[in-house]
C-alpha cells in the first residue's frame, strides 16, 4: 500500500512514518521546499514537494496512494499574522481532503487535536461526546483545529469523504526537533529554567503510542468517528517534579497565580511583535491554562486497541534524545542516579512539590 503523510517531517509525523514502514508501507511524505528533513533521516521514503497553501502541488501528491495520513498544521501559540495560520489549518485541509477524494485515497485517517473537544467543569477527563464550540476557543490554533476538523466531519457527512479522526492530547518522546510548545518547557524545566508554574493540568502520551494508534484508526477506526489518543493525566507541578527527578533537580515550588502571569504574557507578545521572535510567554498559553485538559481513551483503548504507556517512559526518553543532541548539559539517566544515591530512596523522585 502506498501512503502519502502530510507533515511527516515533524515529531509525530517522522513517528508515524517509521510505525508505517515497519508495517510494510511504502511511504510518500508532503514536504514544504526548503523545510527541514532532518527526522527523516536515513528512512527509505519518497519526498515530494509540496504546500498546503498551493492547491496544485496536492493532486500529484497523492495520485497512485491508497491511504492519507493528514497530519500537517501550523501548531503555534502565537503567530504575527493568524490568517495564514487559517489558510494551512483550515483551507488547505479543505483542499487537500476534496483532491484526496477525487483522486481515489480509499481511506484517511485526518489529525485533530483534544482541543476541538469541551473540557469538563469539574476537572473529570472529557471524551468524544462534546465538541469546543469555535466561538468560545483560545487562540487561531484551537480555532484553526475546531473549524478544520468541523469541515473533516461535512466532508465525510455530504461528500463521502472516507476519512476517520484521531485527537492526540500532548506528545512527548524523542525527535521533538523544533521543539513543540510542551518539548520546550520539557527543556526549561530540565535545565532550571522554570522556577516557579501555574497551577493547569494536561494529558501525556508517548508521541510512538499516538503514531501506533494512528495506525489502528487506518485498520480499524469507524468513519467520521473521532477517537481521542491520550496517555496519563497529570498536575502541571506533578510534570515538572518528574522531570526534575529525572535530572536530579529540585523541582519548582511557587505556584504563580494567572492574574500575575497574564500581564507578562502581554507584554511579552508585544516584544515578539517588534522583534520577530517567539515570546517566552503566550497569552494564549496562559488562558488556556484555567482548564485542566484531562481526557479519557476509553473509546480508542475498546476500538482500536489504544495502549500508552506510562509518561515517565516519554519524558525519559525526551529528554535523552534532547541531551544527544546537545540540548541539555547533563545525562538525564546519570544526574536521576545521582540524585537517588545522594538523597536517599524516601526522596525519589520527589512526588510532593
Amino acid at each position: 500500500m502506498t501512503t502519502l503523510v502530510t507533515g511527516g517531517t515533524g515529531f509525530l509525523g517522522s513517528a508515524l512514518v517509521r510505525h508505517l514502514l515497519a508495517a510494510g508501507h511504502r511511504v510518500r511524505v508532503l514536504a514544504r521546499p526548503g523545510g527541514p528533513r532532518a527526522n527523516l533521516a536515513d528512512l527509505p521514503v519518497e519526498v515530494v514537494e509540496g504546500d498546503l497553501t498551493d492547491p496544485s502541488t496536492l493532486e500529484p501528491a497523492l495520485e497512485g496512494c491508497q491511504a492519507l495520513f493528514h497530519l500537517a498544521a501550523d501548531y503555534r501559540l502565537w503567530v504575527p499574522d493568524p490568517e495564514r495560520m487559517y489558510r494551512a489549518n483550515v483551507e488547505g485541509t479543505r483542499t487537500l481532503l476534496r483532491a484526496a477524494n477525487r483522486t481515489g485515497v480509499g481511506r484517511i485517517v485526518y489529525t485533530s487535536s483534544v482541543a476541538t473537544l469541551a473540557a469538563r467543569a469539574d476537572g473529570e477527563p472529557a471524551d468524544e461526546s462534546r465538541s469546543a464550540p469555535e466561538a468560545d476557543q483560545i487562540g487561531p490554533y484551537k480555532r484553526s483545529k475546531v473549524l478544520a476538523e468541523a469541515e473533516v466531519r461535512r466532508q465525510v457527512r455530504e461528500e463521502g469523504l472516507p476519512a476517520v479522526i484521531v485527537n492526540p492530547s500532548t506528545p512527548v518522546g524523542p525527535r521533538d526537533a523544533r521543539p513543540t510548545p510542551t518539548g520546550r518547557m520539557i527543556l526549561d524545566a530540565a535545565a532550571g529554567r522554570m522556577p516557579a508554574y501555574v497551577d493547569t493540568g494536561l494529558n501525556l502520551v508517548h508521541v510512538d503510542d499516538v503514531a501506533a494508534g494512528h495506525l489502528a484508526a487506518l485498520e480499524h477506526g469507524r468513519l467520521g468517528e473521532r477517537y481521542i489518543l491520550g496517555g496519563e493525566n497529570l498536575a502541571l507541578r506533578e510534570v515538572l517534579a518528574r522531570v526534575a527527578a529525572l535530572m536530579g533537580r529540585r523541582p519548582p515550588r511557587v505556584r504563580l497565580p494567572r492574574g500575575l502571569v497574564l500581564p507578562v504574557a502581554y507584554g511579552a507578545e508585544a516584544w515578539a511583535g517588534l522583534t520577530g521572535r517567539e515570546p517566552l510567554a503566550t497569552v494564549t498559553g496562559v488562558k488556556l491554562a484555567r482548564k485542566r485538559m484531562y481526557f479519557t481513551s476509553a473509546k480508542a483503548e475498546a476500538e482500536l486497541g489504544h495502549r500508552a504507556r506510562p509518561a515517565d517512559e516519554a519524558l525519559a526518553e525526551a529528554l535523552e534524545w534532547f541531551r544527544a543532541q546537545g540540548r541539555l548539559d547533563r545525562d538525564p539517566r546519570a544526574a536521576a542516579e545521582g540524585s537517588r544515591r545522594t538523597a536517599g530512596p524516601a526522596r525519589a523522585p520527589n512526588r510532593e512539590a
